[in-house]
């Protein structure tokens, strides 16, 4: 048996590049898709395109987070719209603890599969940085799983991989398009709409990542 990872996929296009590198480098990949009841529920139907493209397992997992606090969870929040500069603050889109919920669920998956590898698209610099999203994160964590899991304290440590973290969003799209990662199935939008709004953060960070590229977005998203 090979190099076996779990990659968590979100359905959008850091995720989807990083399960591109993941395989690129050899890794047999499960994806895990998380159901939180996010606003932009049509990530998960993206995301479940994304790995049958690249012929990769996935599970659905749904959890409920009904305390909310994120505009991502709760609709009666105004999404920020048309934002020129994204501001340095921690946003509304924040959900509290995501990352640490989702690598928990991810930790438990991967020792259970006999697996050594998590691969997750979290990026600190074109997004406005939440907390879960910086390198020192991920090493800590990293810690916690040898502190805390029976591969760790067995000498078999769980690697978080980040392999987008420090990159922008045109170098990530450079890096995608040169392994053929599948854009035109992704999606961005914080909206969970039939089309892309266009004007949430999210889209508006897609489309200078592809303009600063040279290269129209797959989807025809302006």
């Amino acid at each position: 048996m090979g190099k076996r990872a779990v990659v968590l996929l979100s359905g959008g296009l850091d995720s989807a590049t990083t399960l591109s590198y993941a395989l690129d480098k050899g890794y047999e990949c499960a994806c895990l898709i998380f159901d939180y009841q996010q606003r932009h529920r049509k990530e998960i139907l993206q995301a479940k395109k994304v790995a049958n493209f690249f012929k990769c397992s996935y599970q659905v997992l749904k959890i409920a987070l009904p305390w909310k606090g994120s505009a991502l969870l709760d609709r009666t929040i105004v999404l920020p719209k048309n934002r020129i500069e994204i501001p340095k603050e921690i946003p509304i889109t924040y959900v509290p603890a995501r990352n640490i919920i989702f690598l928990s669920f991810a930790a438990s998956y991967t020792e259970a599969i006999g697996a050594r590898a998590i691969f997750i698209g979290a990026n600190a610099i074109d997004y406005s940085g939440y907390p879960d999203c910086r390198p020192d994160f991920f090493y800590a964590f990293e810690r916690v799983l040898a502190k805390g899991l029976k591969a760790g304290v067995e000498g078999q440590k769980i690697k978080i991989h980040i392999p987008l973290v420090k990159k922008t969003k045109a170098q990530i799209i450079r890096m995608g398009l040169q392994m053929k990662t599948p854009y035109h199935l992704t999606w961005s939008c914080y909206q969970g709409g039939r089309k892309p709004c266009g004007t949430c953060d999210s889209c508006i960070l897609r489309a200078k990542g592809f303009q600063d590229v040279g290269v129209k977005d797959p989807t025809g998203r302006k």
